[in-house]
């Protein structure tokens, strides 16, 4: 245990921020945009201290907080960070504070349109920015499931009324199907974990993943519940589906993404930053900390094993075709989100494949582990920079970003598409930037683990080239569009923002062990404990 609650300090200071912000009023706007710029700057002062802080020699879980809340039904307030909790935490206080910074830019553009405002934006705005900051903090540290789904929660709301007060032409759409997407996983995750507490009274994940690694979960279920004389294997399956879902949705996994490209283009591009930087990212964490230690027995089942690692193999690689389909940079970026994580989704269903012919299974698994964690921040960050630029290119143009409306811009914004087209290789996964080691390592224990799977997804890696290239030469390459013969290149200002993750993704690139280094040990215990 602490003695400083820094988790729950880190927690509660984007609400605190929240409310400032609000307070201040419409009349202070610029006041509420610069109390976000210092909150989420503290915040990610606080969670790189705690990156730095963290015993990563050790793997466990630090900076633990434990309270009773509820005892009578076993909830407890219990929080904790490990090597993947630490990293989420640095990932969401980065990626929400250069969200916070190009709202400058959003509300700037949209302003001018209306030919009236300061380009502040509004306090509710940015207040509903640190409340998201806020659940997705609670979520990647909270251990209990009660309160951990109450955060999992007070993320989504937020969020729902960001896309539907400032999204695009289309916003009450997509903001609908976004919410009513992942409000049915959540219940369905809800009802799955209320059958494991009524099954064995326990809301701990730590305790159940206990459970479910001794073989203990599926046999209490069936001596609990027993609905309509399923089998054991039938009831497990049927539990395990309903937390699948939850997490499914969010990431999302085929065929539960059609929410995902409307909501990407239809939202704020900061929103967006948010949504595909780290959002995304609650459901692969929750496959990770919560599906595969719990319900790996389930995963390991052969005909279960099969359809996940199916399902995974067809995210990589038909989002990707739907990505080179696409005119819209928005929704080209919103596929190409789908392909990343599609990576991550391969690499832990793999994970739950043991092969007699696996020289060094625990080896493969944890490179396979390893890669999904750096895959995870790498792509949060590359994605969020990406959707930025994007956000550039509709304020300089006037709203435009189709393929077609451009050509050329190479000549006259070299430094703009020069820094671009780096966070574009780096979604290529070029060698040298950070998006290479991650996939490297996802494929380098897929192909011990799962080999037809991730023999067919290497197709995603070359479609995800092709589309890739076809946007820097349609954009920033052959003849200059007289239209744009005015463009302006980057200003300074947008320089300095754009250096700090440009910067971060070459020191990945070179140097991945300054996130490796952090998260290994955590990983090998994962593998440890997995038992199969």
């Amino acid at each position: 245990m602490n003695e400083l609650p820094i988790i729950t300090i880190l927690t509660l200071l984007p609400l605190a921020g929240g409310v400032i912000a609000l307070a201040l009023g419409r009349n202070n706007r610029a006041w509420a945009r610069h109390a976000a710029i210092g909150f989420g700057g503290l915040a990610l002062v606080i969670a790189v201290g705690m990156w730095l802080g963290y015993d990563a020699a050790s793997g466990e879980l630090g900076f633990e907080e434990r309270h009773a809340w509820v005892p009578s039904l076993n909830i407890e307030y219990r929080v904790a960070a490990d090597g993947l909790g630490v990293l989420m935490l640095v990932l969401t206080a980065l990626v929400t504070l250069m969200a916070i910074v190009a709202s400058g830019d959003f509300w700037k553009r949209v302003e001018d349109t209306a030919a009236a405002g300061s380009g502040y934006g509004s306090p509710l705005y940015y207040a509903l920015i640190l409340f998201l900051q806020a659940g997705l903090f609670g979520t990647f540290t909270a251990l209990n499931f009660f309160h951990w789904f109450i955060f999992w929660e007070l993320s989504l709301v937020p969020a729902f009324f960001l896309i539907r007060l400032w999204g695009g032409f289309q916003r009450s759409e997509a903001a609908t199907q976004f919410f009513v997407y992942t409000m049915v996983g959540s219940i369905a995750l809800l009802l799955s974990f209320l059958a494991l507490f009524l099954s064995t009274g326990e809301f701990d994940f730590t305790r159940l993943a206990e459970l479910g690694r001794k073989g203990e979960l599926i046999p209490a279920l069936a001596a609990k519940l027993g609905w309509f004389d399923l089998t054991t294997q039938q009831l497990g399956a049927l539990i395990f589906c309903g937390a699948l879902l939850g997490f499914a949705v969010k990431v999302p996994l085929l065929p539960f993404h059609t929410w995902l490209p409307a909501t990407y283009t239809e939202a704020p591009t900061p929103v967006t930053m948010l949504l595909t930087g780290v959002m995304s990212k609650m459901g692969v964490y929750g496959f990770v900390r919560i599906l595969l230690p719990i319900f790996g027995g389930v995963m390991h089942w052969q005909t279960v094993r099969t359809i996940l690692l199916g399902l995974a193999a067809a995210t990589v690689v038909f989002s990707a075709c739907a990505a080179f389909a696409q005119k819209d940079l928005k929704r080209i970026l919103a596929y190409s989100s789908i392909n990343h994580l599609g990576y991550c989704l391969l690499a832990v269903f793999a994970v739950a494949t043991y092969q007699a012919d696996v020289q060094a299974p625990a080896v493969e698994k944890a490179s396979a582990l390893n890669g999904v964690l750096l895959q995870m921040f790498n792509h949060g960050l590359t994605a969020a920079t990406l959707f930025w630029f994007v956000g550039l290119i509709e304020k300089r143009s006037g709203g435009l970003r189709g393929l077609e409306d451009f050509g050329g811009l190479r000549k006259i914004a070299p430094v703009f598409c020069g820094l671009m087209g780096i966070a574009w290789f780096s979604s290529l996964g070029l060698p040298g930037l950070n998006g290479f080691v991650g996939e490297f390592l996802i494929f380098r224990g897929a192909f011990a683990l799962a080999p037809w799977a991730a023999a067919f997804s290497v197709l995603g890696l070359l479609v995800t080239a092709i589309f890739i290239l076809t946007i820097l030469q349609r954009v920033f390459n052959g003849p200059l569009n007289e239209k744009w013969s005015a463009w302006p290149d980057l200003t300074v200002r947008e320089r300095v923002f754009a250096a700090i993750p440009i910067a971060l993704m070459f020191v990945l690139g070179v140097y991945p062990q300054l996130v490796l280094g952090v998260v290994n040990e955590t990983v090998v215990g994962m593998v440890e404990r997995m038992g199969f």
